[in-house]
């Protein structure tokens, strides 16, 4: 069942399994414009390692995606980071449904071969 507040958009490789200080803005820096512009869907499955400010880039872009009037969701968060976010509260506001996650292909957060 597709939802229309998803809208398609492109796979993005950005090649980090750690969402931690000093690599915050490079999410930040290549998202930005993206949920300006459109709902995403960020995929978190290959991050391992997140901190307070991986936690604040998140926050970042959910809060410039709603000013926006689109939506930012997390599909399929590592265990860590599911834990992470449940901890401090922001699992209730920034992780999709399972459903979302099977009808939307989103945005991609993967590790790269180096």
């Amino acid at each position: 069942m597709n939802n229309p507040r998803y809208e398609t958009a492109e796979n993005v490789e950005l090649g980090i399994t750690e969402l931690v200080k000093g690599q915050e803005h490079q999410l930040v820096e290549r998202l930005e414009s993206v949920v300006r512009s459109q709902s995403v869907v960020l995929d978190l499955d290959a991050v391992e390692r997140i901190d307070a400010a991986g936690l604040a880039a998140l926050i970042t872009l959910y809060s410039d995606a709603c000013k926006a009037g689109h939506s930012f969701t997390i599909a399929r968060p590592s265990r860590h980071v599911r834990e992470i976010l449940q901890i401090v509260g922001l699992d209730k506001i920034l992780v999709a449904a399972p459903e979302s996650e099977v009808t939307f292909t989103g945005l991609r957060l993967q590790e790269t071969a180096a």
